[in-house]
């Protein structure tokens, strides 16, 4: 198991580092200033897709808890996913995959980039599961009781008939209020294979 936390944490940081980033991005190390004064620009989604990833993969191996919000704890799907955006995002998501479905850009399968929320219908309802996207028909997400956060194909026959679709958050059109968002109805998982 080791071993292959290892693997893939050697894959996903050689995936990350080649992401394009923003040729109008300052480089803090060129310039010899913060990236994040106020007044440098946005950053483009590839570089906050980086910070996205880097923080999802640091918490492979976590059990899956029901109603999990933490390393300490444990995660559900989608308290995995608040977790990481909250962390390299500052961002407050709603707790439910059903409400992150409803955040953000719809994006067709061939146009899906790293950062990337992915959904499936795992338990006869639509937008039931959710995951990261990493790349590579890749995603890591937090899937059941008896699991811990990993990373699967989407190709996997389970996952490829319950694909329902993909959003792409944007912190800066999400909404205002709370860190950067106020989120809808508090929506929880429901338990069983995720």
């Amino acid at each position: 198991m080791p071993l292959m936390r290892i693997y893939h944490l050697v894959f996903i940081t050689g995936l990350v580092c080649s992401l394009p980033v923003s040729a109008a991005e300052p480089s803090a190390a060129k310039f010899g200033q913060a990236a994040a004064e106020a007044d440098a620009p946005a950053k483009s989604w590839p570089a906050r897709a980086q910070e996205i990833l880097m923080s999802a993969l640091s918490l492979t191996g976590i059990k899956y808890t029901y109603g999990g919000e933490s390393p300490e704890t444990g995660f559900d799907c989608s308290g995995f996913v608040r977790y990481v955006f909250q962390q390299a995002e500052n961002l407050t998501l709603p707790h439910g995959a059903r409400a992150l479905s409803q955040l953000g850009q719809n994006i067709p399968l061939d146009e899906l980039q790293p950062g990337d929320l992915v959904f499936f219908n795992t338990l006869k309802s639509a937008f039931s599961h959710v995951g990261i996207y990493i790349g590579n028909k890749r995603f890591i997400h937090a899937p059941s009781a008896g699991g811990d956060i990993h990373v699967v194909s989407m190709e996997d026959e389970y996952w490829a008939k319950r694909y329902n679709g993909a959003r792409r958050i944007d912190p800066d059109k999400v909404g205002s209020g709370g860190s950067r968002m106020s989120p809808p109805e508090r929506k929880v998982d429901k338990p069983g294979k995720q």
